[in-house]
């Protein structure tokens, strides 16, 4: 048994706020680099890409950083060349549970000596035990510890779950 925390309207209308919110972020940019956590985080990057090119002329670039979660030392793998030639970053997941996942991924992008890195989630469940900040969110979620909250991508159709 589930019960849904967000449907995909609400979904899509939390990456519209969170896609304007870069923009606003951004006024002194040149281009705007979203970096999204695989595999959902990515996913969800690629709906705020989509918003961000209907809302700014600005040049979009999207690229991927890949973790094992289960052991975030173990860097997979990323598309991170070639992107010296931007200041800030913007690093996306869909849920920040410890900030484990979200800590260790800061850590790499630090390696690419960008001037700022903000961080964005679709959801902050408030139970961080890493010392991480979200600069944007879609929503606070208070749960219980044993809670598991996902985010599923079916086809044309996302949920927010809590299992």
């Amino acid at each position: 048994m589930h019960n849904k925390v967000l449907n995909h309207s609400k979904i899509i209308r939390i990456c519209n706020r969170l896609a304007y919110q870069i923009v606003e972020n951004s006024l002194n940019e040149k281009a705007i680099l979203i970096v999204g956590i695989k595999n959902k985080g990515f996913k969800l990057s690629n709906i705020i890409v989509n918003q961000l090119t209907k809302i700014s002329n600005k040049k979009i670039e999207l690229k991927f950083i890949d973790l094992d979660k289960l052991n975030p030392r173990n860097y997979l793998t990323s598309d991170l060349d070639n992107t010296k030639k931007y200041e800030k970053v913007f690093l996306v997941d869909d849920v920040l549970n410890t900030g484990k996942t979200l800590m260790y991924s800061v850590n790499k992008l630090l390696e690419y000596n960008f001037s700022s890195i903000k961080t964005v989630v679709l959801i902050d469940r408030n139970h961080k035990e890493f010392p991480v900040k979200v600069d944007f969110k879609g929503i606070s979620l208070s749960t219980n510890l044993d809670d598991i909250v996902k985010l599923n991508f079916k086809k044309n159709n996302l949920e927010a779950i809590i299992i």
